[in-house]
């Protein structure tokens, strides 16, 4: 009879290690959530990095070909934003690469301490109990037969359990590896981080040579400022300056050689103008049920914001509500609006490329807007954008 209870406690001890002994596939709807965010954010990461990296070997390359130098600056100056957007996007890749291998860490470190101490016990228990000589059974209350049943439940609990230890040493070697390629990971962000600190400086000491050299151009822009500042000072609303900026470029005569630069660049394709995820799109309803007229990008703090086609500075300032805000025309009857910047680098009046430097994301929770249109009429900007 004590036999008989003893293997039913062993019996049901081992019906709890095997309940611990849970897959980590089978995690909580929350975790598998965050799991797929993550690849998601990775994927968006790399391919940013890639589009940034292609832009900047084609600017690049056409920089060596511009014969005027004005072009050929801001060819530079292109192709260096370009190279900055690819290194921030390197540092999100390695980031999103250490939160899946911390969340993969913790969750292992979880279940190996749920499942460790229970495997132990019962262990050490069953080898204890199997290793007990059979004479010594046999003087024990109990019949021989108890004897041999009990060695045959014994017989087939024993490897089951060591099979469930052999899966918590794999997972403990998987937490050493993991240990491993974090390290790796943090040296690649911070390498990352270096290189980008590097061409930003370079790029803030170039954007700040444009500035300077669109400052003592000729009158005309200094005009356009003053009639800019005017209309912001006038309208009611960012759309009603919009309309007033639009109106007056179309009335406006426009230097045959600035139509003949700008118009080589195809209108219908827009770069995206930072690097992140997309928070809303276009037609979305907002809290006031009103249609979003663009898409809003979550990026990196002080991430790279350029221009996300050729054109003039329409307006670049502050705009009650939205933060510093960029409008460039981009002739033809597009305009772009990008609001939400946190510094600018460019001026009223100024002309800037396809990927030119046009300022920086904000410092705190960044997010940057950016609207499309066509003759006045607000379009989808990913239908335009690569």
């Amino acid at each position: 009879m004590n036999r008989t209870l003893i293997i039913t406690g062993f019996l049901f001890a081992f019906a709890l290690v095997s309940q611990t002994f849970t897959p980590l596939t089978a995690q909580s709807s929350r975790d598998r959530s965050q799991a797929v965010e993550a690849r998601r954010a990775l994927a968006i990461a790399r391919t940013q990095q890639r589009n940034a990296r292609l832009r900047a070997e084609r600017l690049e390359a056409e920089m060596t070909r511009a014969e005027e130098a004005s072009s050929s600056a801001r060819q530079k100056a292109a192709a260096l934003a370009a190279r900055v957007q690819q290194a921030e996007a390197s540092v999100s890749i390695a980031e999103a690469e250490l939160a899946m291998i911390e969340r993969e860490r913790k969750g292992l470190a979880r279940d190996l301490a749920r499942r460790s101490e229970p495997a132990a016990e019962l262990t050490a228990a069953l080898e204890t109990f199997s290793r007990r000589p059979l004479v010594l059974a046999a003087l024990q209350p109990g019949s021989l037969q108890d004897v041999v049943h009990t060695r045959a439940i014994l017989g087939s609990t024993l490897p089951e359990v060591q099979r469930q230890t052999t899966a918590l040493r794999v997972d403990i070697q998987r937490t050493k590896s993991l240990a491993t390629e974090r390290a790796q990971m943090l040296a690649a962000r911070e390498k990352a981080q270096a290189t980008l600190a590097l061409q930003q400086k370079d790029l803030l000491a170039l954007a700040e040579q444009e500035r300077v050299l669109a400052e003592q151009a000729a009158g005309g822009i200094a005009r356009e400022r003053r009639r800019a500042f005017e209309l912001a000072q006038e309208s009611r609303n960012l759309d009603s300056l919009l309309r007033r900026l639009e109106s007056d470029s179309e009335n406006a005569a426009v230097d045959a050689a600035t139509s003949s630069e700008l118009a080589t660049s195809d209108r219908s394709i827009y770069l995206m103008p930072v690097t992140g995820p997309l928070v809303s799109r276009f037609g979305e309803k907002t809290g006031s049920g009103a249609r979003r007229q663009g898409i809003s990008i979550a990026p990196r703090r002080q991430a790279q914001v350029v221009a996300p086609a050729g054109g003039r500075v329409a307006f670049a300032g502050d705009y009650d509500g939205y933060g510093r805000v960029v409008i460039l025309d981009h002739s033809k009857g597009w305009t772009s609006l990008l609001t939400g910047l946190g510094s600018l680098a460019v001026t009223t009046g100024q002309d800037v490329s396809a990927g030119s430097p046009i300022g920086l994301a904000s410092s705190s929770r960044p997010e940057i807007t950016f609207e499309l249109r066509r003759r006045g009429k607000a379009v989808d900007p990913l239908r335009y954008a690569r």
